[in-house]
């Protein structure tokens, strides 16, 4: 049996701005308020992630 690796991507796995707004909400809400160092870290990659799904517009205001 011959098995072909793919040399494209498979689909785009991007997450709108909703979406990690939401998982941006549930962090705050399981922290109660107050973030752990870890939390601060999950915190701010979903902000980098949240600001490279996020329209252009909602960037520039």
């Amino acid at each position: 049996m011959l098995h072909v690796m793919s040399t494209t991507s498979c689909t785009d796995t991007r997450r709108s701005a909703a979406e990690v707004n939401e998982e941006i909400r549930a962090l705050w809400f399981r922290a109660g308020g107050t973030l752990s160092i870890e939390e601060r870290r999950e915190y701010q990659r979903l902000v980098l992630e949240w600001a490279e799904a996020a329209p252009s517009t909602a960037r520039a205001a």
